[in-house]
């Protein structure tokens, strides 16, 4: 139990360092192209990479006896649609220079993660636990005080994130063919757009430019590693736990924002930031006691 939960740890912290280092500089040097485009090849080469890996790794056994299950199989729809929905709303904050809105919902979604965990799957939150909320919830109210207005962008990336989380659990099906169905749901809206995209010859996917053709490429594997990760990481530890290791993803946005894109600084969010990691401290601790 104890070994399972850890390493349970361990993939959720390497999923969201992906999320918050490599992937943030990978989709922020390709968004130039426009977010329409990049959601559409993040959804096809999603799709052919999930194909080859379980081509290549025998599964397609176990596809089969899960699309024979009606009830798996609407809940993956219902999970693909949130999966497509966070993708598309975070492309299109990086695209449109909004990471700032997209990553205050990263700051909520980790506490939706705890909630949900406690409502759905009866994990418990000790007394340390509810002060670490607590806190967290102060670090969120100071923040939105920067926002002049209600942040959507990143209350929709924190929902669709934190519902499709608690729907993946529940259905309970191996994390690479439950990503694939998925993927496979998107696949004929995203070669539909992909044609329309190329017919009106505004495609930057062309044999032209090799070099940005690769770069397309890797919206397959940017995506699928650290879901994957992430994704198995929740099943093995819960949501209460891999929400609050999650916030390493905002965490790096920010580093990532300050030292490298230039973006601006506040007493504010570094006084957010301080009570955020004091509470992630806290309650990894008492995991720890407790395992």
């Amino acid at each position: 139990m104890k070994k399972e939960f850890n390493k349970g740890l361990l993939l959720t912290s390497l999923g969201s360092f992906w999320w918050g280092f490599i992937g943030v500089i990978y989709f922020q040097y390709v968004s130039f192209i426009g977010h329409i485009e990049l959601v559409v090849h993040r959804c096809l080469w999603t799709a052919v990479m999930l194909i080859l890996t379980t081509t290549f790794l025998s599964k397609w056994k176990i596809f089969y006896k899960i699309i024979l299950q009606k009830k798996k199989l609407i809940g993956l729809f219902v999970s693909g649609f949130l999966i497509f929905t966070n993708w598309a709303i975070w492309i299109y904050a990086v695209a449109t220079e909004r990471i700032i809105d997209a990553s205050f919902g990263y700051f909520i979604m980790p506490i939706l993660s705890v909630l949900c965990g406690n409502i759905f799957f009866k994990e418990k939150i000790s007394f340390k636990s509810k002060i670490s909320i607590l806190l967290v919830c102060i670090a969120i109210f100071i923040l939105l005080r920067n926002f002049n207005n209600v942040p959507w962008v990143g209350l929709i990336v924190a929902f669709s994130w934190a519902f499709y989380n608690v729907l993946r659990k529940l259905i309970n099906v191996d994390t690479d063919i439950g990503l694939l169905i998925e993927s496979l749901y998107l696949l004929p809206m995203s070669l539909i757009i992909f044609f329309l995209i190329f017919k009106s010859g505004q495609n930057d996917f062309s044999l032209e430019n090799l070099d940005l053709m690769f770069m397309l490429l890797l919206a397959g594997p940017m995506t699928v590693i650290p879901l994957f990760l992430y994704v198995r990481g929740v099943e093995l530890s819960g949501l209460g736990p891999s929400g609050m290791i999650f916030y390493i993803t905002p965490t790096l946005q920010f580093l990532l924002g300050y030292f490298y894109y230039n973006e601006l600084f506040s007493y504010e969010k570094f006084f957010s930031f301080t009570i955020i990691w004091i509470a992630v401290i806290i309650y990894l601790k008492d995991l720890y006691e407790k395992y």
